[in-house]
């Protein structure tokens, strides 16, 4: 009878293994799939009090059925973003039909000087041939680089994206109608895999983590928005050309904790530049660069001080501190993805613990910020 025991226990556990084995291997194979629902979760969670809203619109005594609501929310947000489409490839075009202006030879002329230095200097190092100057050896790199074989990857890379993109565009603009539409499909759904008894403590660990998401997302959305209206407008302000691109650029590479601002600011230097020297205007580079530095440094110390204590800390309520060692931490884990999940993952971590291991002291002063 022990032996039969043992034998049933053995085959349990055996079963159990199989099961997480299966699963594990579901998650890898269809992981794009989890990406979709990833990037659904998120546009629902902006999405929500757009469908909220629209709700409470009535004609007499007609309202707008919930599953319309939903709709005109998510055809809210496909529009902002296609309108931002709309303004800032244009710009992009632009930019880079002004960078093709640039007359290299006057450019050459103009920074003769610092180009033979780096010249000599690069001899000395070995990267350039001691008979070709760096120009010619620009030149050679760049035909070497740019050649049949390597245009025809590029765009063979560029269409596979494109179609790639679209799909995943229509997937995720897909389930995140239904996710909108019906705000517990995605509770009912974990609730599946959770025994009946903890049903209970789960709908409170997803309804919390819903709320702390859902702020700090739209609390991000803000905090892009916000940055790119000060670089913008500073720039505007002291006339430097493309303000409102470099805005852009500035306030979407804030989407990324910490690197982000570096990033933004070398894209902004770049068009900066590249637009200066188009115009032929080389005695104003000092200039430009100084503008740019000066709003860039402002807008960064508003954001750092005023905006991301108040998005990044308040919005899911953690220390500053801890959310700079989850960031660090999520970095050193899965590079520039895991910076970016470092926060929501972290959120519904704490929100979990909070529920099932409040024994536990560090978890009692983890948490003890979350309502």
């Amino acid at each position: 009878m022990q032996n039969q025991f043992t034998f049933r226990q053995f085959s349990k556990y055996v079963s159990y293994v199989l099961v997480l084995v299966v699963v594990a291997f579901m998650l890898w194979r269809f992981s794009f799939l989890l990406v979709w629902i990833l990037f659904a979760a998120i546009l629902s969670f902006i999405g929500h009090p757009l469908v909220r809203f629209f709700s409470t619109i009535h004609f007499k005594k007609m309202h707008l059925p919930h599953s319309m609501s939903a709709l005109f929310a998510l055809l809210t947000i496909v529009l902002v973003f296609v309108g931002l489409v709309a303004i800032f490839v244009p710009l992009i075009v632009q930019q880079a039909t002004t960078i093709s202006k640039i007359d290299t030879g006057l450019l050459a002329q103009n920074f003769q000087g610092p180009l033979l230095w780096l010249g000599d200097n690069l001899h000395e190092l070995g990267v350039i041939p001691p008979k070709q100057s760096i120009h010619e050896f620009i030149v050679l790199k760049a035909k070497s680089v740019v050649n049949a074989g390597s245009v025809s990857n590029i765009l063979n890379g560029i269409f596979s994206a494109a179609g790639s993109f679209f799909v995943g565009m229509f997937s995720v603009l897909f389930i995140a109608f239904f996710f909108m539409k019906d705000e517990n499909m995605f509770e009912d759904t974990i609730l599946l895999f959770v025994p009946e008894k903890k049903h209970h403590a789960s709908r409170k660990v997803i309804a919390d983590s819903k709320n702390l998401l859902m702020r700090y997302f739209i609390g991000v959305l803000l905090e892009v928005l916000c940055v790119m209206s000060i670089i913008a407008v500073g720039l505007w302000i002291f006339g430097v050309e493309n303000a409102l691109l470099i805005g852009f650029f500035g306030g979407m590479m804030n989407i990324i904790p910490y690197l982000g601002p570096l990033i933004g600011a070398i894209i902004a230097l770049t068009l900066g530049i590249t637009s200066t020297l188009a115009a032929g205007a080389y005695n104003e580079l000092i200039s430009v660069l100084a503008k740019l530095g000066g709003v860039l440094l402002i807008a960064n110390f508003i954001d750092n001080n005023i905006l991301v204590p108040m998005i990044y800390s308040k919005s899911v309520k953690a220390h500053p501190l801890e959310i700079f060692f989850v960031i660090i931490i999520g970095g050193s884990l899965a590079g520039l993805l895991g910076m970016l999940l470092a926060i929501p993952v972290y959120t519904v971590l704490r929100v979990i613990a909070r529920e099932f291991l409040q024994q536990f002291k560090v978890v009692q002063k983890l948490t003890a910020k979350i309502s």
